[in-house]
């Protein structure tokens, strides 16, 4: 039998009839590219995320540093790529980034954001929403929080673009391997540079608390910040857009549940976290195994490349009824979407917000939102399942409508 290819156009376009078949026939099993294993059934992979002796985070730094990359790469040294105790450590180091004061904080900044980014949709009409909405929205919320140049929009695109390819460039493409290698030089002299301006002059920034409170006997060194730098801007970048697309998408192809958020706000942080059940940002992450060990039945052999399907599991039906219904209502909304036990995202209550600052601004103003494309372009990234590209058109809401609807406060 063909083993499934995960990168095929037909499986990245609707994956989840595929992996329906696999939680049905085989739910740990082999598949394209390279022979990886796969996780796909919601109580297998809770055993995996809750087993970090077995199945390692820092095992699979190869896919960040390959070694055909022939350099270090920064994203290596970070938290989502370490195991205990080493995690605990830089965990520590990145919780200052994350509290529920440093997003509350921001949350005005967003809105205006929002806001703005939300009337520009509304007088062009039409856009790309990736381009010209969600990635512009979520770099400047970066920006401020850790104190990021937000003119540098362009060039953090093109960053999280080459440091989120680096796994799958083949080790003969040497000249896409030379502009990677020259995306990782640009971003950590930007980062060493940014260091050395706020020991000069401290700001009110992520970065300038973080040199203010690292102390000599922590064992927090410069390269470590430096690793934390990149991972929140690739991964916040990548996982924040990825979510604002497919909330806007699915509003897309379900009209009637942009009247019922106007006509019925409350219902909007039940609408978020269904989005986050029906297309999780992170659709999947990955693991090494340590050791020979056995999950769902299957033996996996030690150093085997353990791909979790979190997709999968949150369509499972034996934890989710009638899980390929998109329905903001159900009962059992609790998912996976963003991890669980120690590698639990960090980010979850800045996602959230700005899923709900973005909802609110676009449901005010937006009457209704068209697809533009009979068909769309996914990207082939194991770890995020987005289009290349979101084409909409907007209907405006009437005056009135815009200014009645309330700003949503957050009931997680």
């Amino acid at each position: 039998m063909n083993r499934l290819n995960l990168f095929a156009p037909d499986v990245r376009e609707n994956p989840y009839p595929f992996y329906a078949e696999l939680r049905r026939s085989s739910p740990v099993c082999q598949v394209d590219p390279n022979g990886m294993w796969v996780v796909t059934r919601y109580d297998d992979l809770l055993a995996a995320f809750k087993n970090t002796q077995v199945f390692s985070s820092a095992g699979m730094r190869v896919a960040t540093e390959p070694p055909y990359l022939r350099r270090h790469n920064p994203l290596s040294g970070s938290m989502i790529l370490a195991d205990p105790p080493r995690h605990g450590a830089l965990r520590g180091l990145a919780n200052r980034a994350f509290s529920a004061a440093a997003v509350g904080s921001l949350e005005q900044h967003m809105r205006s954001t929002a806001a703005r980014l939300a009337d520009d949709l509304v007088r062009r009409r039409s856009a790309d929403f990736i381009r010209d909405f969600a990635s512009r929205a979520q770099i400047s919320a970066l920006a401020r929080l850790i104190g990021f140049d937000p003119s540098l929009e362009e060039r953090f695109e093109r960053w999280t673009t080459d440091l989120v390819s680096v796994a799958t460039i083949s080790p003969e493409d040497h000249a896409r391997l030379e502009e990677v290698r020259g995306t990782i030089d640009e971003m950590e002299q930007y980062m060493l540079d940014l260091l050395a301006s706020r020991r000069r002059r401290g700001e009110n920034d992520l970065v300038s608390d973080l040199l203010r409170s690292r102390n000599d006997g922590d064992g927090i060194t410069d390269q470590d910040l430096i690793s934390l730098l990149f991972l929140l801007l690739v991964a916040g970048l990548e996982t924040a857009t990825s979510l604002m697309t497919h909330m806007v998408l699915i509003l897309a192809r379900r009209p009637a549940w942009l009247d019922r958020l106007r006509a019925e706000p409350d219902l909007t942080p039940r609408f978020i976290e269904e989005v986050l059940r029906f297309e999780p940002p992170v659709h999947a992450t990955v693991r090494l195994t340590l050791a020979e060990t056995e999950l769902g039945g299957v033996r996996l052999p030690a150093h085997a490349v353990v791909a979790l399907l979190i997709g999968s599991g949150l369509r499972d039906e034996t934890r989710f009824l009638d899980p390929d219904r998109f329905d903001p209502e159900r009962r059992d909304q609790a998912n996976l979407a963003f991890g669980h036990g120690a590698h639990f995202c960090l980010g979850v209550f800045l996602a959230r917000t700005q899923a709900r600052v973005v909802l609110d601004e676009l449901v005010r103003r937006c009457s209704r939102i068209e697809l533009r494309a009979d068909r769309l372009e996914w990207n082939s990234v194991l770890n995020t399942r987005c289009p290349v590209a979101l084409p909409i058109q907007v209907t405006p809401t009437s005056p009135g409508a815009a200014r009645e609807r309330p700003a949503v406060q957050p009931s997680w």
